[in-house]
């Protein structure tokens, strides 16, 4: 079975879940289903959409409280790219984004596709955590 089957399965994503110390509700494994199919970025809204498109009963404060649960549990990683809505996204492995400014999509970009010189110094008694770049993209103007 491919990996990612094995982890969208009921059974795998139930035991994913009890593994970062969340207890598995039906409202828990639906989300984390729908979040962890495939590699994706989804908004609270979105997943709410879906869910209720389904016919399930669930409140958007419901699916905020749950995704930032996962969040806080590593399960998701959180994504702010404008301020205006947050992103939850399912590979939790670090990388980057592309921010399509016309769509609102996000792609991931791979770490050693973005380089840096150098960072500044951390303030005293700080240390680097990660880096999280967003790069902003737009469509060329004709001509």
């Amino acid at each position: 079975m491919h990996l990612r089957s094995a982890i969208t399965a009921p059974d795998g994503i139930e035991s994913r879940l009890r593994r970062h110390g969340i207890h598995p509700t039906t409202q828990r494994l639906r989300i984390a289903q729908l979040l962890c199919a495939v590699p994706q970025h989804l908004t609270v809204e979105q997943l709410l959409a879906t869910l209720r498109g389904e016919g399930g009963r669930i409140s958007k404060a419901t699916v905020y409280n749950t995704l930032h649960l996962f969040a806080e549990r590593g399960l998701v990683r959180p994504i702010v790219v404008d301020g205006s809505r947050a992103w939850f996204d399912s590979t939790v492995a670090p990388h980057h984004h592309f921010h399509d400014l016309e769509t609102g999509a996000l792609t991931d970009v791979p770490l050693p596709d973005v380089e840096f010189q150098r960072l500044p110094p951390a303030p005293e008694g700080m240390e680097y955590a990660g880096v999280d770049v967003v790069i902003r993209l737009r469509r060329k103007p004709a001509g």
